[in-house]
């Protein structure tokens, strides 16, 4: 399988040279995301599936960032028209001209000193005006004037002056024509087990199958592992491992645990490297990094491919099995397929809830943006950062850094709001070190602090949950009540999220702090029937998009728990791949087996349990009555 992908990035590389340097007499278009240099812009691909594509985003924090360059081939000489994809990313708080100001360089200088970045409500794209191109071989840049995430989608070069479409499905059009990629999708190779998403349980999932003998492709849309556990979003695993009535489920997970706790820490606490090392370990895994599901086929209740794109190149691959996981928190392939979902609270008397609301809403736990400063040796600037949050001595968040109560958008949509979401997450930020620094009473406090590290990977909790045989209720968790297929373990309280109330004194309907609410519970083990689709016959599910109601999710949805979902789901993967069955028949068939499954475990025995910090706090464990069939430990 190595030498598959190996193969496969051989090809890629040589469409992303064909994607830059297309052959059109009158124009060239150039993805930013495909930049041969990124200088110091990130690939930002949250919302492609919102706005068309990846994009590049200056992420400075008020420091300019370093240009990025790429060289392109003209076919023709002469006189072109230039415009660039953007957008004023504060426009939904405020009029002014947007902070996210940049230009575009042709060969090092900057096209007609056009500001970009700073117009328009909405993805578009805008003139930058005419260029003499008179050499074929050009350089061209974009150049950070602000450090406040200026971000450029595309540039299109045209000698016919048209302006491209902004319609998404023209757009989409335009994009595939301009850039010369090719009709017939290729294949990825020959899987049993399909894993879509790389965090904790998409990662566990992967590893647990492959062990069981599988051959395993597992797609993850950024170039690390771990999701929320990874240096790009910085939250620190929760929940406990290794728990009755299965012990030794959870070893997979501290195998590729980080040992340090923490929200919003150094980079290295997460420790990437250990868990792409763990899966590249694995020979029966194939791991494509930053590709993203957008794409299903099915054959009547049946998924038969998912299709996944490139965040950079753009170039698709297509994957083939007989099943399926979706470990992509939201539910992405379950939406695509068409699986039963639900999203938001449900009302009090659908399932009969005491902590649901009267009425269901759409209200959601939201997303965060951490964030964290250091003391220097000296005084630093920060710019004054002013669009639409109105700070002042008394609402002003007297702070050196943000975790997971910096929590957005849980009266938006946490799909198709999320960028907006995540920008709001980032004006607060800015806008409130701006007051603290600049302007506060208390400014002599802040003169040194600098701000080191913000999240713009936002961190999300809750958006859809997949249907299952069996929706896992509040009164299941509280009640004790145990079902045959009793599975992995959730041991954290019953933790749901709202606005703090002081906050929405401040700032109503458009909240950026959160309280938490906990309810403490007996470690539970949820049923095998949480983890697959009732009405999409080839699929799993494991994370925080499993088959549970909104009060539910709440003690689910902590990683060490999501982790050991997809332990299960890669044992049950194993079985009914041997046995030539679905997901459901794992249970109506099979259970016996999956049981001696989780009773051995998948992980590594002899490995120390590090795994102390954020465990939770539950009532204790509580002695289960069920019949673990025996396993062979030989």
């Amino acid at each position: 399988m190595r030498n598959v992908r190996k193969s496969i990035a051989i090809v890629l590389t040589a469409l992303i040279i064909h994607s830059v340097n297309a052959k059109n007499l009158t124009s060239l278009f150039i993805e930013a995301e495909n930049f041969q240099n990124k200088g110091g812009w990130v690939v930002d691909q949250q919302f492609m599936d919102l706005m068309g594509s990846p994009y590049l985003m200056a992420h400075g924090m008020g420091t300019l960032v370093s240009d990025a360059t790429t060289t392109v081939n003209f076919a023709k000489t002469g006189e072109y028209t230039v415009f660039v994809r953007t957008y004023n990313w504060t426009s939904p708080w405020t009029s002014k001209e947007g902070p996210g100001k940049f230009q575009l360089t042709i060969d090092g200088r900057a096209l007609n000193n056009k500001i970009l970045g700073t117009e328009s409500t909405t993805w578009e794209w805008q003139e930058v005006g005419k260029v003499k191109i008179s050499s074929k071989t050009v350089t061209i840049g974009l150049r950070d004037l602000t450090g406040f995430n200026g971000r450029c989608d595309a540039i299109y070069f045209t000698m016919d002056n048209a302006l491209p479409p902004n319609e998404p499905e023209a757009l989409k059009a335009f994009r595939k024509e301009k850039l010369g990629l090719p009709e017939v999708v290729v294949n990825a190779g020959k899987f049993d087990f399909v894993v879509v998403g790389g965090g904790v349980a998409g990662t566990a999932a992967a590893l647990t199958a492959a062990r069981q003998g599988l051959k395993v492709a597992l797609i993850q849309d950024r170039p690390v592992l771990g999701g929320n556990n990874s240096s790009e979003v910085r939250v620190h695993l929760g929940g406990r491992i290794n728990l009755d009535p299965y012990p030794n489920l959870g070893d997979v997970v501290n195998e590729i645990a980080p040992l340090r706790g923490g929200n919003a820490q150094p980079g290295d606490y997460y420790e990437d490297e250990k868990k792409l090392e763990m899966v590249n370990a694995e020979n029966n895994i194939s791991l494509f990094l930053n590709f993203r599901a957008f794409k299903v086929e099915k054959e009547g209740t049946t998924i038969r491919t998912v299709f996944a794109k490139h965040i950079e190149t753009a170039e698709e691959l297509s994957f083939s099995a007989p099943l399926f996981a979706d470990c992509t928190g939201d539910g992405t392939i379950g939406y695509l397929a068409g699986a039963d979902f639900a999203m938001g609270r449900e009302s009090k008397a659908e399932f009969n809830e005491a902590t649901a609301p009267e009425e269901a809403d759409k209200m959601t736990m939201g997303s965060s943006v951490q964030w964290y400063s250091k003391e220097g040796d000296k005084s630093s600037d920060f710019p004054e950062f002013d669009y639409g949050m109105d700070f002042n001595e008394t609402n002003a968040q007297k702070v050196t850094m943000g975790e997971w109560t910096w929590e957005t958008g849980m009266n938006f949509d946490q799909i198709f709001d999320f960028e907006r979401i995540r920008d709001y997450g980032l004006l607060v930020v800015y806008s409130n070190w701006s007051y603290l620094k600049n302007k506060s009473s208390f400014k002599e406090e802040y003169k040194n602090k600098y701000l080191d590290w913000v999240a713009y990977i936002a961190g999300k909790r809750e958006s859809r949950r997949l249907i299952g045989d069996i929706v896992l209720t509040e009164q299941d968790i509280t009640n004790f009540v145990i079902y045959p297929d009793a599975s992995a373990p959730t041991s954290w309280t019953i933790d749901l999220h709202y606005p703090d109330p002081k906050n929405s004194d401040h700032f109503p309907g458009v909240e950026f702090k959160s309280i938490a609410v906990h309810k403490a519970i007996h470690p539970y083990p949820i049923p095998y029937r949480c983890f697959y689709s009732r009405n999409v016959d080839n699929l799993f599910m494991a994370g925080r998009n499993i088959s549970v109601t909104h009060v539910a999710l709440g003690t689910v949805r902590v990683m060490r728990t999501t982790g050991m979902m997809g332990e299960v789901v890669g044992m049950a993967a194993s079985i009914a791949a041997k046995n030539k069955t679905s997901p459901r028949g794992v249970y109506q068939e099979r259970l016996d087996e999956l049981q001696r499954l989780m009773t051995k475990g998948a992980g590594k025995h002899n490995i120390e349990n590090l795994q102390n910090y954020n465990l939770g706090g539950t009532l204790g464990p509580k002695k289960i009555n069920l019949q673990i069939p025996p396993y062979d430990k030989d």
